[in-house]
């Protein structure tokens, strides 16, 4: 069997340890691992600083807190991924849109 995971895409979840953020950190990395299981080579957290919250895809910046107004919700995560490695993978429920957003 040959190790693919240096091919495959790479997610860091860089969060601050003074603002307590590593429990949403892991959970977010453990929603995008049963996601994207086999086609991510690695989720790896971490630590940093200063109110920081930010999630890379290779280098590909997905999300920043500051920038981008709080966290993300896992709907808007695995879409923003998927955006990055598999543009033209459907996410079932989660492309769907609800009721509620189609009014507004």
């Amino acid at each position: 069997m040959t190790d693919t995971s240096h091919t495959r895409p790479h997610v860091s979840i860089l969060y601050c340890t003074r603002c307590n953020w590593l429990l949403r950190a892991g959970w977010m990395a453990q929603e995008l691992l049963s996601t994207f299981g086999e086609e991510l080579g690695s989720v790896s957290l971490i630590p940093a600083s200063g109110g920081r919250f930010e999630i890379t895809v290779d280098s590909k910046l997905v999300w920043e807190r500051k920038r981008d107004g709080g966290f993300p919700g896992p709907k808007v995560l695995k879409q923003r991924v998927r955006d990055v490695i598999a543009p033209d993978r459907d996410l079932g429920h989660l492309d769907r849109t609800s009721p509620a957003e189609d009014e507004s």
